[in-house]
């Protein structure tokens, strides 16, 4: 009831009483009025019975006065209705207000360090993919970078939106409705950020391991997992999916388009050589011939001094990989696909699968973290650089020791072995004198245990 309308009505009780004092038990309390005998004064029936005008009188203007009360709309209830029509949907608006540069600068300022750090990494990485000491470490190597583009937006900011897109695998549509921003300057954005990514960070972060310390290091830990010696490296290729194109020569053999991407991986899973240069049509081992990894080995661009004695041969480190790859003086693969060789052969192929195992762990973390590789939704001009940005920022999660995610699962590959190239052959020859020397080498090591 209108609170103007109850005051109305107690002056109106006080004049009552004023009028006729008969009745001025009326304001009396409750449990006295209900103890009354029914025809006492201070009941209803005993103001209407009495002589004084001035019950009837009150009783008038109550009732009526009422009647206006309750046919009226209350007007806090008309303000608050009013109010709530003229207010946003908050389901309509939290989308788009929780990825504003307000509430960015919030949570990156303000609260991050309210938090304890294990539940702050944990929230930047189920936003961005990384935790928040791997995230302002990208940020400050690209700001000075970003800052030359003019770019109207924070540079954290933009860097967070990127991330969040190849973590999550958004598209820029997606992305545009949460940050309120034009497709065209997300796909902008995010072109930017991960040229950046592949030019300025990739010298830094994907190195081929030729210092001294970092090859018997590494050399070290692979002849631990595998008894094999100075191996430094696997390689492996993966088949990245991409959308909106017809060109048959970038049809893999799973049966989609894709691109293809080859990685070499040391003990960390940590990519020591990344290239992103054929349609998912070409095979491993054209990529491979296509490569600068290639060029820089068979030149002798790359010379890794840690040379080792093998039953009198000369063992320089080498990278192993399947058999889809061919057998050259760097790059070693299995003897056979099933098993069917030597005791000594088979042995030396379950521990060079077992070393090839960690590249194919790393192209699983590599996808399984950055889940815009499991789908690829960017301009085909763009995807190489967009798939390099995602080898660095694995490298950096790596480097840190960031928690690692569920593995991406890639197709079972097959392949036939390639053929031997006339420039090759001489590799090739030299290389498979060596795979026998390891493999009897190992065998008796193995066997006389």
């Amino acid at each position: 009831m209108d609170q103007s309308f109850l005051l109305m009505l107690s002056n109106l009780l006080h004049l009552h009483n004023h009028l006729d004092p008969t009745t001025a038990s009326l304001l009396s309390d409750a449990s006295t009025a209900s103890a009354s005998a029914p025809t006492s004064p201070t009941s209803p029936t005993s103001l209407l019975s009495s002589t004084s005008a001035a019950p009837l009188l009150f009783f008038t203007i109550a009732s009526v006065l009422s009647y206006v009360a309750s046919s009226r709309p209350s007007s806090s209830s008309t303000t608050s209705a009013a109010a709530a029509a003229d207010a946003p949907n908050p389901a309509a608006t939290s989308s788009t207000s929780d990825y504003s540069v307000s509430a960015f600068r919030a949570l990156s300022t303000e609260h991050i360090w309210a938090m304890e750090a294990p539940l702050r990494d944990a929230q930047w990485r189920s936003l961005y993919g990384l935790s928040y000491p791997v995230f302002t470490t990208v940020v400050d190597k690209l700001k000075p970078h970003i800052a030359l583009s003019n770019l109207s937006l924070p540079s954290d900011y933009a860097v967070a939106m990127v991330l969040s897109r190849l973590s999550h695998g958004f598209s820029a549509k997606t992305l545009s409705s949460r940050y309120s921003l034009e497709p065209y300057l997300i796909s902008k954005i995010t072109n930017m950020v991960t040229r950046l990514l592949a030019t300025k960070l990739y010298p830094e972060f994907i190195k081929i391991p030729v210092s001294r310390r970092r090859l018997h290091e590494t050399t070290q830990a692979f002849e631990e997992l595998t008894s094999l010696p100075n191996m430094c490296g696997a390689i492996d290729g993966s088949h990245v999916k991409i959308r909106n194109n017809s060109n048959p020569s970038h049809r893999c053999q799973y049966g989609f388009q894709s691109v293809l991407l080859q990685v070499v991986a040391d003990h960390k899973k940590i990519f020591w050589d990344v290239c992103v240069k054929a349609p998912g049509g070409t095979d491993d081992a054209t990529h491979l011939r296509d490569s600068l990894l290639y060029n820089r080995l068979t030149s002798g661009d790359i010379v890794w001094d840690k040379v080792i004695n093998v039953r009198n041969h000369h063992v320089r480190p080498y990278i192993v990989g399947d058999r889809c790859y061919p057998l050259l003086s760097f790059l070693l693969n299995p003897f056979s696909p099933n098993g069917s060789g030597t005791p000594a052969q088979n042995l030396f192929d379950s521990a060079l699968m077992k070393g090839r195992s960690v590249v194919v762990e790393a192209i699983g973390l590599l996808k399984g973290r950055w889940r815009i590789l499991q789908d690829l939704n960017v301009g085909m001009n763009h995807a190489p650089q967009t798939i390099v940005a995602c080898c660095v920022l694995h490298n950096l999660c790596q480097i840190a020791r960031e928690p690692e995610p569920d593995l991406w699962k890639e197709p079972e590959e097959s392949g036939s072995p390639p053929r031997v190239l006339e420039s090759e052959k001489p590799l090739y020859l030299f290389s498979d004198k060596l795979r026998q020397v390891l493999a009897d080498d190992l065998h008796q090591r193995l066997s006389s245990r």
